[in-house]
């Protein structure tokens, strides 16, 4: 319990110390959400700059007031309080909590799924990459996979957007759903189609790596002594694969997969944009381009809190799957 209570108690102290840099690096950056919202007036509405800053100072009660340290306090004990203001011109006084809550299901739904299967076909590749080691199937595999994991996950998006919804039209170009939503079938099926892009784009950017990554783990182990040992014993090959060599090698690939799951709601701003997916990358766009100070923060922290609890999760499987860690012997 000692061991659980340190890395809780780490985690905690990390998201309050990335929360307040966080608030400050976004108060440092240049621009006013005022001076933002009123240049949108003047584009949406075709009204003088001096109408539209007017109309912008209308929404000054949502602008912080005092001086920076009083706003950070303020700011702070509201974050612990589970308050994390209000949007000052995406959605002007609905509090940003409120904004997340909505985007969250849409990238979570995305990141999720496209992780869960670029993992598991990326770990089942590796393998056989791994069995194949040195034969022109591995070459191959090695390659393909070397040149689709450092592809910009923009480039692959915008490919896949302009051949497969626009050219072919087999998808839609936007959106997270076009029918009514309700807990039918037919919803759940439009959201899904929806996604489809979004998901395959994170899966051909990122199974490459799962499937290097395993196969490297996979090498290493087959070196190992006890594999020979069990080989000699005569225990089946089934058994030797996903008992002693699939579990081990699988392992240190624990952490970067809780980890990415965090990373993912930060890259995701890219994706999201391209294909007008309601998602928090999409509103963490909006914000950037409106200033909004407390909608960005907001965003940020929610990718802070995603990326700790990732890795506490990894820190907490792992000591379960290797009772060392718990010893604290590595």
């Amino acid at each position: 319990m000692n061991w659980l209570a340190k890395r809780v108690a780490v985690a905690l102290i990390t998201v309050y110390v990335a929360a307040s840099l966080t608030f400050f690096i976004v108060r440092a950056m240049p621009g006013d959400p005022i001076e933002a919202l009123a240049q949108e007036f003047v584009k949406q509405y075709y009204m003088s700059y001096a109408e539209a800053l007017a109309l912008a100072r209308s929404v000054a009660p949502f602008v912080p007031k005092g001086d920076l340290l009083h706003q950070y306090l303020q700011y702070m004990w509201n974050f612990l309080h589970g308050n994390l203001g209000v949007s000052i011109t995406y959605s002007t006084g609905t509090p940003v909590i409120k904004l997340l809550a909505a985007t969250i299901p849409w990238t979570v739904l995305v990141v999720a799924t496209s992780l869960v299967i670029s993992f598991a076909i990326g770990i089942a590749i590796g393998m056989l990459m791994a069995y194949k080691h040195g034969s022109k199937l591995d070459s191959g595999l090695a390659l393909l996979f070397s040149i689709t994991r450092s592809l910009p996950e923009y480039l692959v998006a915008i490919f896949m957007l302009s051949i497969f919804a626009f050219q072919l039209s087999w998808f839609p170009t936007r959106g997270a759903y076009s029918v009514e939503p309700g807990p039918t079938l037919e919803f759940v099926a439009d959201v899904m189609y929806h996604a489809a892009l979004p998901i395959m784009t994170w899966i051909i950017v990122h199974f490459g790596g799962w499937a290097l990554g395993m196969r490297g783990n996979t090498i290493s182990v087959l070196g190992e002594d006890y594999i020979a040992y069990a080989k000699a014993r005569g225990i089946p090959g089934r058994r030797i694969v996903f008992t002693y060599i699939g579990r081990n090698a699988i392992l240190p690939l624990f952490t970067s997969l809780m980890i990415s799951l965090g990373f993912m709601f930060g890259g995701s701003i890219f994706i999201e944009y391209i294909f007008s997916y309601p998602g928090v990358g999409y509103m963490l766009y909006q914000a950037l381009i409106n200033r909004d100070w407390y909608l960005m923060i907001g965003a940020f922290d929610i990718i802070v809190i995603a990326v700790v609890t990732g890795t506490l999760l990894a820190d907490v499987l792992y000591g379960f799957l290797d009772p060392r860690v718990r010893r604290g012997e590595r």
